[in-house]
C-alpha cells in the first residue's frame, strides 16, 4: 500500500512520571511516534492553551505530519497504544485532565468515515478550536479541509480575525 499523509494533533496537559511536564510530554511523544510504518517528517512549535469542558489544566498543543501505508483505523489503533504507553486512561470523564490525546485531524486521502464515534476524518471539531488548527496550519498551512475546501490557514484565520463591532455595539 502506498504511503498517505496524516496531520496528527497532540495534547497533554497532565505530568507523567518519567516524562514530565506536558511540554516535555508533547516532544517525548514526537519521538514515540517515529516507529516502523509511520515516518514524523514535520512537527509545529509546542504552544499552551485553555481546556474545554471540566478540567482546570491548561494544555500544551502540537501538530505532527506523518507518512504512513497504515489505514486510519490502524493509525488510530498505533496512536492509542502510544497514549497507553504514557499512561493515558480512556476510561470515565470526557474532557479531563490527560497525559497525552493523540488525535487523527486530517488524511491525505481526503474523508474516512468508520462505524466507530471514535474515527471521523477529517477530525470533526478541527475547524472550530485554534489549539488544533494553529499548530496544524504552521506546519501544513495549503492543506485542504474536504468539507469546506479552505486551506488550514483560511480555517485558522477565521477563527482568529478580530470580530467586526455591530452598529450598537459600536454607538456606546
Amino acid at each position: 500500500m502506498k504511503p498517505s499523509l496524516y496531520l496528527i494533533g497532540i495534547g497533554s496537559n497532565q505530568r507523567h512520571p518519567l516524562a514530565g511536564d506536558p511540554r516535555r510530554i508533547v516532544t517525548a511523544a514526537i519521538e514515540a511516534l517515529e516507529m516502523p510504518e509511520i515516518d514524523v517528517f514535520a512537527d509545529s512549535s509546542v504552544i499552551t492553551s485553555a481546556p474545554l469542558g471540566p478540567s482546570a489544566r491548561r494544555y500544551a498543543n502540537a501538530a505532527i505530519l506523518v507518512s504512513s501505508p497504515l489505514s486510519p483505523s490502524d493509525m488510530l489503533d498505533r496512536l492509542h497504544a502510544v497514549e497507553q504507553h504514557f499512561g493515558r486512561d480512556r476510561r470515565g470523564a470526557r474532557w479531563r485532565a490527560r497525559t497525552l490525546d493523540l488525535d487523527i485531524l486530517a488524511w491525505s486521502e481526503g474523508m474516512w468515515v468508520s462505524d466507530s464515534p471514535a474515527l471521523a476524518i477529517p477530525h470533526p471539531a478541527l475547524r472550530y478550536r485554534t489549539f488544533a488548527l494553529g499548530p496544524a496550519a504552521e506546519i501544513a498551512p495549503t492543506w485542504r479541509d474536504p468539507v469546506t475546501g479552505l486551506t488550514l490557514r483560511q480555517l485558522f484565520h477565521r477563527l482568529t480575525r478580530p470580530k467586526p463591532l455591530d452598529r450598537r455595539q459600536a454607538a456606546h
